[in-house]
């Protein structure tokens, strides 16, 4: 009998050799996106702390991250749980802005999502 308890995975089970990443859950939105969010699109303040985001670090820049910001009620309404950046692959429809950010820089960019309305 051969037992490999150092390898991950299933016996006869050959690793893609892409290593998955793993992402942090969600948090409350970084200050500099929910400044822009008041400041820039005009945004209720009481709402926008209210909100959660979702991150995912860029590949080609150190301090830079991918965002998608949502809000928390609304998931936990449509009984929905976001548990990083890529659960909203699967709902974006909970998705109500996206863009990136970097933290060293301060540089910024966001998108509302707009909503087909029927």
């Amino acid at each position: 009998m051969s037992w490999k308890f150092w390898q991950n995975g299933k016996q006869g089970e050959k690793s893609s050799g892409a290593r998955e990443e793993k992402l942090a859950k969600p948090k409350e939105i970084p200050e500099r996106v929910g400044m822009h969010l008041v400041s820039k699109l005009k945004e209720d303040p009481d709402w926008v702390w209210s909100l959660k985001a979702a991150l995912r670090p860029k590949t080609d820049e150190k301090h830079a991250f991918d965002i998608r910001v949502f809000n928390p009620a609304d998931t936990n309404r449509a009984g929905v749980s976001i548990a990083n950046y890529n659960s909203l692959d699967a709902h974006p429809e909970m998705i109500l802005f996206f863009g990136s950010f970097n933290k060293k820089t301060g540089s910024l960019q966001i998108e509302k999502v707009l909503k087909n309305v029927a």
